[in-house]
């Protein structure tokens, strides 16, 4: 018996969720008094594999071929299913993100697993398998009880901290055949975005609300984002009112983000908002209502007007930046 974690790539490299993931598998494997296997799908360079025995991955079996780079996420199923089965997992990791949403439903059907969406933490208990998960937007908590075998989790981004576990992993290729007529996608061209960080993986964000005013005001928030390296976001009266693109929009409508440090400048918090970004780990509010929602849910508040907030700030990063 096993955990197995599904370790996804951006371009050949491993992001912070990646570790993240690898650390709540390592933890997982000591509560079953069990090893973690880590899946690697795709070209990643040796020394990045390595990586992941950092954070306790003694066993990584990586998976490449030309059927594997198509995003297809019948073929992402085929090969964890097989590998699964090849590495008697019983526990089947993976991050609740896009990737995750998608692959982890078809893993649940194949294997005949029950499966924990977006849990929070370590399971409650092994006997019976008990995982905590946030609901109803993050506005309470529930305990989902497993009773299949074989259970398939998705971790909620920034529920879990990184711990090392050095080991020396032994690395693999996999096992695995896919049968060409079962895969339905076809990539016929690749256009990748330059010059501005994707919302979706930054881990700074810097975002701004109805607060801000009008569009004419957004040149600081900008200049903060650029200073940062952070992405820019919006909300969902601002996106609506033209004032920013609506591929900026967070919320329950829009992005689901979960930066490590997101700034809610001139929002006022609703809920549909705070859905889309309470995963973050540190949310930093500037709000000029002190009793706004935001401040609730923000690790960090300064009570004042934008427009004189982030020039200072702009002015304290530069400082510590040495520019």
């Amino acid at each position: 018996m096993s955990v197995l974690v599904f370790t996804e790539n951006w371009d050949g490299k491993f992001k912070k969720l990646t570790f993240e993931l690898v650390s709540y598998g390592s933890k997982l494997a000591e509560m079953l008094n069990t090893s973690v296997v880590a899946v690697s799908v795709g070209n990643v360079a040796l020394e990045e594999l390595q990586k992941l025995g950092k954070y306790g991955a003694a066993l990584i079996v990586t998976v490449t071929g030309e059927e594997f780079s198509m995003l297809d996420n019948q073929a992402y199923v085929n090969a964890i299913s097989d590998i699964a089965g090849q590495e008697n997992a019983s526990v089947i990791v993976l991050s609740n993100n896009n990737t995750g949403k998608a692959l982890a439903p078809r893993l649940s059907v194949r294997l005949k697993a029950g499966l924990g969406a977006g849990v929070s933490g370590l399971p409650k208990s092994i006997d019976p398998f008990v995982v905590y998960k946030k609901v109803f937007s993050g506005n309470a908590f529930a305990d989902v009880k497993i009773l299949s075998e074989n259970k398939i989790l998705t971790l909620s981004q920034n529920s879990f901290e990184l711990i090392e576990k050095p080991v020396t992993p032994e690395i693999i290729p996999a096992s695995v055949t896919v049968d060409p007529g079962s895969l339905k996608t076809k990539v016929t061209d690749v256009q990748k975005q330059t010059g501005k960080i994707l919302l979706t993986d930054a881990e700074i964000v810097v975002s701004g609300g109805r607060g801000m005013k009008s569009a004419e005001n957004w040149g600081p928030l900008v200049e903060l984002a650029e200073l940062l390296g952070a992405a820019t976001a919006c909300s969902r009266p601002v996106s609506d009112e033209g004032w920013r693109p609506h591929e900026e929009h967070t919320g329950q409508t829009g992005k689901i983000i979960a930066p490590d440090l997101y700034f809610a400048i001139g929002i006022s918090g609703a809920t549909q908002h705070l859905a889309g970004v309470s995963s973050s780990k540190y949310i930093v509010a500037i709000n000029t209502d002190k009793d706004a929602p935001i401040f609730e849910a923000a690790q960090y508040g300064i009570i004042g007007d934008a427009a004189k907030v982030l020039p200072k700030l702009i002015e304290a990063v530069k400082e510590a930046k040495g520019k």
